[in-house]
């Protein structure tokens, strides 16, 4: 069975350690992880159930996929404590800005098999998006095995490596904009009488579902709200104080400055 092994266990990396088992895909005995900080290191792994090592070379002899899921700023380090050690392994980089071309400055391609994945922390429950790059050195069979194995996590998306940062900034950092937005409208309800508890399960479904529905029929978003809005009717005048507040705007912006970051 193919063993993984994560360069780093941060939020990134537990949400993806906590999806594959979850999924039945990977068994917990076939993940192993390296982190600087070992004690914190172990914690996780008695809680995800991912066996921990004490140094990067010990994971890469244990392990067939490397997946890079440390900061950015430590990949070079990395890297240059690696040397021969990534030949013949598979490497997915879920460093931002770590891309394809950027590993080719340093890696030899052709023998280490680079793809550059965003994820985002909904795979924890098989509701992930993965972004994958087109510029890749994956050969086709594992390809499609990688595929096969992300799938089950939520869904997989190839982008061109031009527009990854675009993308991300939608699927990567979404969850946050949309964790503040569960956050504000459930304050509203709370403001008006509602439980906390209660505030956040609305708020959750709607948002899931209005999603869904959009999913499953394809229709605009503005057409599936001006099926909610009614002429004179409450809906209406709460999209007018939403748009009053320039909630479009500001989630364009939002998407442009991590763009622009």
């Amino acid at each position: 069975m193919q063993k993984f092994g994560f360069i780093g266990m941060g939020n990134m990396g537990q949400a993806l350690a906590e999806g594959f088992i979850n999924s039945g895909k990977v068994q917990a005995e076939d993940i192993y992880a390296f982190a600087p900080n070992q004690a914190k290191l172990k914690q996780n792994a008695e809680r995800i159930g991912f066996t921990p090592c004490s140094s990067l070379t010990g994971l890469t002899e244990f392990c067939d996929t490397i997946i890079m899921a440390c900061k950015p700023y430590q990949i070079e380090d990395v890297l240059a404590v690696l040397g021969d050690g990534l030949k013949s392994k598979t490497l997915l980089t879920v460093a931002a800005g770590w891309d394809y071309e950027m590993y080719s400055r340093y890696l030899d391609c052709s023998e280490t098999k680079v793809q550059y994945i965003m994820p985002n922390t909904p795979v924890a429950v098989g509701k992930g998006t993965f972004l994958l790059e087109e510029e890749n050195s994956i050969a086709s069979e594992d390809a499609v095995q990688l595929e096969e194995i992300l799938s089950a996590l939520g869904t997989v998306i190839r982008i061109p490596g031009r527009l990854m940062d675009a993308a991300s900034a939608v699927s990567g950092c979404g969850p946050a904009f949309f964790d503040m937005v569960i956050e504000a409208i459930a304050d509203g309800a709370v403001k008006n009488g509602i439980a906390r508890k209660t505030a956040y399960e609305l708020a959750c479904t709607t948002m899931a579902g209005t999603a869904e529905l959009m999913l499953k029929t394809g229709l605009h978003p503005g057409e599936l709200k001006d099926r909610v809005c009614s002429p004179g009717g409450t809906t209406i005048k709460g999209v007018a104080a939403l748009e009053e507040c320039g909630i479009r705007n500001a989630f364009i912006k939002a998407v442009d400055a991590v763009v622009d970051k």
